[in-house]
């Protein structure tokens, strides 16, 4: 038996296929327990959703390492001289840093925004001046769509700048431009009226909309303000469909609009 330890059989093959197993085990074991120290049944979806993440990335850089250290480990057991090695993958790490930084910048800034929970898949964030959804998150890149469709892609470490308006519920508001000659008291009977009706017909609204009062007179019109908060990123949606129920409502209680006065000349 003592023999077979030290045939090639088993030093080539046996014994790298044991300490592959071991790592494999080992891998898993440590996978678990911090699977089961992280997880939590009383979670959030949302806080759920931020430690699936982070255990995913958790998990891949501990299988990378593990599988660094077995490789080493089976070199060391074939007679190589480890310490070179180290001392070899230590110039070329130098080198390799020198030309990725903005790469090695990227990894650092993605897993910061995943753990500092910046802002998730789904959400309407405004990043660098680009306002969009927010369809995929790497730890190189990530990218935003706007309304239009375009697909912003950026590098993590370029961003600078994040306002998430997913985190609070937006806010939807309008004005309103009547003519001044107007009976103003029918106006604001019109509008309320609509309120009312938006208020139990539309969906995806946080609560009742406001009339704020008069945001502006001059001489051909009064300009009202009406605002309502919405389900984080339909306010959009809800603007332009409080801007049809409002004129529509203010024409068939006949309420004059303002005029566009446009004055000509004969040019002598």
């Amino acid at each position: 038996m003592k023999e077979f330890f030290k045939t090639d059989i088993f030093i080539y093959i046996v014994r790298p296929i044991i300490y592959i197993g071991l790592a494999y085990i080992f891998y898993k074991i440590l996978t678990f327990l911090i699977n089961r120290a992280l997880n939590n049944k009383h979670l959030s979806a949302k806080s759920r959703k931020r430690v699936n993440t982070t255990l995913s990335i958790i998990n891949n850089c501990l299988k990378y390492i593990i599988i660094f250290l077995t490789s080493l480990i089976i070199l060391g057991s074939f007679g190589l001289d480890v310490s070179k090695i180290f001392a070899g993958l230590g110039i070329v790490a130098a080198v390799l840093t020198l030309a990725f930084q903005d790469l090695a910048k990227d990894f650092i800034a993605g897993i910061s925004i995943v753990m500092e929970d910046q802002f998730e898949i789904g959400d309407n964030v405004m990043i660098n001046g680009f306002r969009g959804d927010v369809i995929e998150m790497g730890l190189k890149t990530t990218r935003i769509r706007d309304y239009k469709g375009a697909v912003q892609i950026i590098a993590n470490h370029m961003i600078t700048e994040v306002t998430n308006y997913s985190l609070n519920p937006s806010l939807a508001e309008i004005t309103i431009s009547v003519d001044s000659d107007n009976d103003l008291d029918k106006v604001e009977s019109i509008i309320r009226k609509t309120m009312e009706n938006i208020d139990n017909t539309y969906k995806n609204l946080k609560g009742k909309s406001e009339l704020w009062g008069v945001e502006m007179v001059d001489q051909n019109s009064v300009t009202y303000k009406v605002a309502v908060k919405t389900k984080s990123g339909s306010d959009f949606d809800i603007q332009r469909n409080m801007r049809r129920d409002f004129q529509t409502a203010l024409a068939k209680g006949n309420i004059k609009f303002p005029q566009t006065h446009m004055e000509v000349r004969n040019g002598k």
